[in-house]
């Protein structure tokens, strides 16, 4: 069983209410939570998914499905065209108290643009919702993440890291926005020497950043992995591979700096022939290996991959509580469809250890039964949701 520590000093954040409207397959919902993890079952098709997607936009970004907001908003038949959705969110923290969170778009107009986002009935950044609440989620669509592409990995680990620290998503995005300027003056052959000193300057300030930012969580990770779950869940050994990461290892951060510029610098005639910057930490990998098997996760079976990731989200969860101080909310989609009745019993005991509120979708109610007495019960049908006893 899970050892996590500090949990009498982590402030427990909890869903108390969530209102849509025009959202996906919801015209209108209501919901109460009682603060108890919650269970929600229904068809496939029903909406479930949709529920958790709605949570997950509580958070900065396109949410669990990562959808551009046209594909969230409702669509209005009557003026052919997208009319916008609401998400209005009440939640309780032992440090805030009660926090009514909102967020949305207003017509079709604002489709092209960001959401808008109220904290207590106050214009914020979508950044600042991260002072109230962390949500972490699991979702059927990260089953392949170790045999997919090096990029969904890079972005999984930048969740965590952001999770954490607030601040990593700003540097990725920052660190991005001067890459395209800098290919851009590549591609367009304008040898302006000056801006593309700057932007690399630039680059090589955040990229460094950000790659000593994605060692510390693989360091935090493989720390609590070690340590929690043993017997449980298949233990994990992770590693970044890449360039920048290379020198990361043997030298100071100053001198990791100062060689990531020299290499785009050097790397200028090259990245103009490819359209694209060949150096980086955008090009770094995460890689995963089964510790007690000593083989890549990705060569793992389908079952020892979804324990391995499920294992990975259990240690962030715990990682998250102690060091944002606020356990974090988790969304678990179809969680207990590839787990055994062993896993999912130790699933539900180390969700109640940690003391986060998860929100649980599944077809048949019979998966979730050891949490019996210690859940929440709906079940979705037709975007509607009904509390089951």
């Amino acid at each position: 069983m899970t050892v996590c520590l500090g949990l009498d000093t982590i402030g427990q954040v909890l869903l108390r209410h969530i209102a849509l409207s025009s959202y996906r397959n919801y015209a209108t919902l209501k919901l109460d939570f009682s603060g108890a993890s919650v269970v929600i079952t229904g068809y496939n098709g029903s909406g479930k998914t949709n529920l958790l997607e709605a949570i997950s936009l509580l958070s900065p970004g396109r949410g669990l499905r990562h959808a551009v907001y046209q594909d969230v908003s409702s669509f209005d038949a009557v003026h052919h065209n997208f009319s916008g959705f609401g998400i209005h969110a009440r939640l309780n923290c032992r440090t805030y108290g009660e926090v009514l969170i909102g967020t949305g778009l207003v017509g079709a107009g604002q489709n092209k643009g960001g959401r808008r986002i109220r904290i207590n009935g106050i214009p914020r950044s979508a950044d600042m919702m991260l002072e109230y609440c962390r949500i972490i989620w699991l979702i059927p669509a990260m089953d392949r993440l170790f045999c997919g592409a090096a990029g969904d990995r890079r972005r999984f680990l930048d969740r965590m890291i952001l999770a954490i620290d607030p601040l990593h998503g700003r540097r990725v995005l920052d660190y991005e926005k001067a890459m395209q300027s800098r290919n851009r003056l590549l591609i367009d052959n304008i040898h302006d020497m000056a801006w593309l000193d700057a932007f690399e300057a630039q680059m090589a300030k955040l990229g460094t950043a950000i790659a000593i930012a994605r060692y510390e969580m693989i360091r935090l990770l493989n720390t609590t992995t070690n340590r929690l779950y043993t017997g449980c869940f298949p233990q994990v050994e992770l590693s970044l591979e890449g360039v920048v990461e290379k020198i990361l290892l043997s030298l100071p951060t100053i001198d990791v700096e100062e060689n990531f510029r020299v290499l785009l610098k050097e790397g200028r005639a090259t990245d103009r022939i490819t359209g694209r910057t060949l150096v980086g930490p955008h090009r770094a990998d995460l890689i995963v290996i089964h510790k007690e098997k000593s083989i890549p996760a990705g060569l793992c079976s389908t079952g020892e991959q979804k324990a391995l990731l499920t294992g990975l989200i259990l240690s962030h969860a715990c990682l998250t509580g102690q060091l944002s101080g606020m356990t974090p909310i988790l969304l678990l989609d179809e969680i207990a469809a590839h787990l055994d009745a062993k896993h999912r019993k130790v699933l539900f005991d180390i969700l109640a250890t940690l003391g986060v509120q998860a929100f649980m979708t599944g077809t048949d109610r019979a998966l979730f039964t050891d949490l019996e007495g210690r859940a929440e019960f709906f079940f979705v049908e037709d975007g509607r949701i009904y509390l089951k006893s």
